[in-house]
């Protein structure tokens, strides 16, 4: 007798295709770049891309922090309030002669205290992450207001190198958003502390039990946060060659929360990815990119972050649901 193989019929072509990472993600980026190429000749010109990719650079850098905090169940709303805090201290420290390695570190420094007291007030007074750092929010964005004194501050030609410079062609500032990216993919996939960041946005009383010391880890991403955020803030200063009034702020907050969002992140903990946030990151800048190509009014642009963030969080809410 002859034995005959059964073949297993090809899964259907849908079903290949949500095996796919962000599949859906990826045909929405795909559709609007098609639709923009068609529209306009300027979109695929190598300078539009190149300027796309420095603008989504400081929004990659918030959002890498945002994920990985998101991931263990925290939330920070405080992050553009800090990065308008670190413009306003490094463009007066800038113009009034001080290094510029110093008053790196100095804002930076500064940045990493505000997310530790964000992170002291969450962990340790059972303060609803949102409502506390919203409220943070508020604060610094007044005390950014206060170190400016409420004008624009120029630093010049300070920090150009950053913001303006090239390496292979390619601006400085997507080198560093792509090391900061990389880095927090790397911990959330291979290391322990990245490990413990989604069991305790699965579960934290189970991630106590279980060993973990929540309380040292919550500190220590608040305190991460707060550092991408100074970071974010010193990218955002390079590039824009000055602090003025609105310089990051809750606007930039809400475009970072909606990549993280987007991409997949869980607004409950416990699940998320980089790869996912990048494409949110890119998604937004395009849609950003293409109204203002399309000259389409900014106050569209708003609205589009709104209705994006909106339909991102039903959709995260309903996923979390069909797996339980």
């Amino acid at each position: 007798m002859t034995s005959t193989a059964v073949t297993k019929p090809a899964p259907p072509r849908s079903a290949r295709l949500r095996s796919v990472p962000h599949a859906g993600l990826l045909l929405v980026l795909a559709a609007i770049i098609v639709f923009a190429s068609t529209q306009t000749d300027a979109f695929l010109n190598s300078n539009n891309l190149l300027n796309v990719m420095r603008q989504v650079s400081v929004v990659a850098v918030i959002a890498a922090g945002l994920t990985l905090l998101m991931v263990a169940g925290g939330m920070d709303f405080s992050m553009g309030g800090n990065v308008a805090v670190t413009t306003a201290v490094a463009a007066q420290m800038l113009s009034h002669g001080y290094p510029a390695a110093l008053t790196v570190a100095v804002s930076i420094g500064l940045s990493v205290a505000i997310g530790l007291v964000n992170g002291v007030v969450v962990t340790f007074t059972r303060v609803a992450p949102f409502v506390a750092t919203l409220a943070t929010a508020t604060l610094l964005d007044g005390v950014a207001l206060l170190v400016i004194n409420g004008m624009s501050i120029s630093i010049d030609e300070h920090l150009s190198t950053l913001g303006n410079g090239r390496t292979l062609g390619l601006p400085n500032l997507i080198f560093v958003a792509a090391l900061v990216l990389a880095v927090t993919a790397f911990v959330m996939r291979y290391t322990t502390f990245g490990r413990d960041a989604f069991a305790i946005g699965g579960n934290e009383d189970v991630a106590r039990l279980s060993g973990i010391n929540v309380v040292r880890d919550k500190l220590v991403l608040y305190g991460l946060a707060g550092a991408l955020s100074g970071l974010a803030g010193i990218m955002l200063l390079s590039r824009l060659a000055a602090s003025s009034p609105g310089t990051g702020g809750l606007q930039l907050q809400l475009t970072a929360v909606a990549a993280v969002v987007i991409g997949g992140t869980s607004l409950a903990g416990g699940r998320g990815t980089i790869g996912g946030t990048i494409l949110g990151v890119l998604l937004l800048g395009v849609v950003a990119n293409v109204l203002n190509l399309l000259q389409i009014s900014s106050y569209y642009q708003q609205i589009a972050v709104g209705a994006v963030l909106l339909i991102a969080a039903i959709s995260n809410l309903l996923q979390s649901r069909g797996k339980h």
